[in-house]
């Protein structure tokens, strides 16, 4: 199955490069193009089946970073890769607290491209090396020390993704919709992720699964 990816940049001539760029790979299909946060909005209303968004930064109307944190809460299972000129700290630092999955500069090469989708589908987090060094920079403190028997819960793959969309909050319609099962499954893994936990509610079980770093 081929990764359906989305555009998100307002410069027409940019968004040529990187489809140039993405042509030279078969398993990369294009899924929508937009020239700012307001069209991203309102083409994936129509076009959930996209997997990752190569969003820009700088753009008109609704910049990248606040398109970014509205997707995430809409519709948390699309991966989201930051691909923009700009390397400064509040930018990267904005953009990962939006919710970013990576940080590419537009100078990247079509195989580290192709190379940082993968890895990012995959669950990885990718940065061009420069933007890693800064965020290091940014985020170093000391490190915390696992919750004790955090490794005596285990979760299945889509009872994490059904417990990330409880966590924004999205109802259990919303969250059939996004994962593309229906709604007496998305309540089945919830039924399953409460007994696992040991919780009665959508409240516990978020509250946990973060603290246990589950989601």
């Amino acid at each position: 199955m081929k990764t359906k990816i989305a555009i998100i940049e307002d410069n027409n001539f940019l968004i040529k490069s990187v489809k140039d760029k993405l042509s030279l790979f078969e398993d990369i299909q294009l899924s929508f193009t937009a020239n700012d946060g307001v069209q991203c909005m309102e083409k994936l209303q129509t076009d959930k089946r996209t997997d990752l968004i190569l969003m820009d930064i700088e753009m008109p109307h609704q910049n990248g970073i606040e398109t970014t944190k509205l997707v995430k809460q809409k519709y948390p299972q699309i991966k989201i890769i930051m691909l923009t000129v700009f390397d400064d700290d509040e930018n990267i630092f904005n953009a990962i607290q939006a919710g970013a999955d990576g940080y590419l500069l537009k100078e990247t090469p079509p195989k580290e491209l192709h190379d940082a989708i993968v890895q990012t589908l995959e669950g990885g987090a990718v940065m061009t090396p420069s933007i890693a060094m800064k965020t290091l920079k940014l985020l170093r403190h000391p490190l915390i020390t696992p919750p004790e028997n955090s490794d005596a819960i285990t979760l299945t793959a889509r009872e994490i993704e059904v417990l990330e969309q409880l966590s924004k909050g999205l109802p259990y319609t919303a969250i059939a919709e996004n994962l593309f099962i229906s709604p007496s499954t998305v309540r089945r893994h919830i039924e399953n992720i409460y007994q696992k936990l040991q919780v009665h509610s959508k409240i516990e079980a978020v509250a946990l699964a973060k603290k246990r770093n589950l989601i």
